[in-house]
């Protein structure tokens, strides 16, 4: 489990095929002799388990099915990534519970100006934007952001120039494609109203009457 706030902008040093997959090598300034062989890591959003670890970087397979759901297979030797270590109990929980699972893929549509913040709107598939609710979070290539608003298929959320310096949302262009994550918190609220089992009591009006939706 992850909080979506990116720890390091590391690099692809390079990428392999391996057994239908891809072996990826990443350099980072992060303490590579605290990593664990095993351990988990968020590539760009996505959850990768660490199989080797190198001076300064580390190895892991990611797979066929991990490739097609994702953006990592586009992703070319020198290309940067956001990388976040797991989260620990101790740690402060600064952004929201991001899993490292894709829900989807989706498109930076567009880049705006308000005052220092940037503006910008992407547009997801239907399996992401059911969750996606104004201000509520997203995950945006393992980037945990707030929903500004809301339009059809599109959203867009509000940057600080922080968050553009330290992540690769600052050099991206518009049109590419970017891994998205909805929030779980709706995802078991979707299954205990619609999926749960019948007779258990909970109803959209005992959520608006106990202070959950408005």
């Amino acid at each position: 489990m992850f909080t979506g706030i990116v720890a390091d902008l590391g690099t692809l040093k390079s990428s392999t095929p391996s057994q239908g997959g891809m072996r990826m090598s990443f350099v980072t300034a992060l303490d590579s002799s605290d990593f664990e062989l095993g351990e988990s890591i968020a590539v760009n959003g996505v959850c990768l388990t660490v199989d080797a670890i190198e001076r300064g970087g580390f190895c892991a397979d990611v797979s066929p099915e991990t490739l097609a759901k994702s953006t990592l297979g586009a992703l070319k030797p020198g290309d940067k990534v956001n990388l976040e270590r797991a989260l620990r109990p101790i740690d402060r929980l600064g952004g929201h519970f991001v899993l490292g699972h894709v829900d989807g893929v989706g498109r930076f549509s567009a880049r705006g100006r308000e005052g220092e913040f940037e503006v910008l709107s992407f547009t997801a598939p239907p399996e992401v934007v059911k969750y996606l609710v104004p201000k509520g979070s997203v995950s945006v290539e393992g980037i945990s952001l707030t929903v500004a608003s809301l339009k059809g298929d599109t959203f867009t959320v509000a940057v600080i120039p922080h968050t553009l310096q330290r992540t690769t949302l600052g050099g991206r262009q518009v049109g590419v494609k970017v891994n998205l994550e909805a929030d779980i918190l709706g995802k078991y609220v979707e299954k205990l109203l619609n999926k749960g089992e019948r007779g258990g009591g909970l109803t959209m009006e005992a959520l608006a009457s106990g202070g959950f939706l408005r």
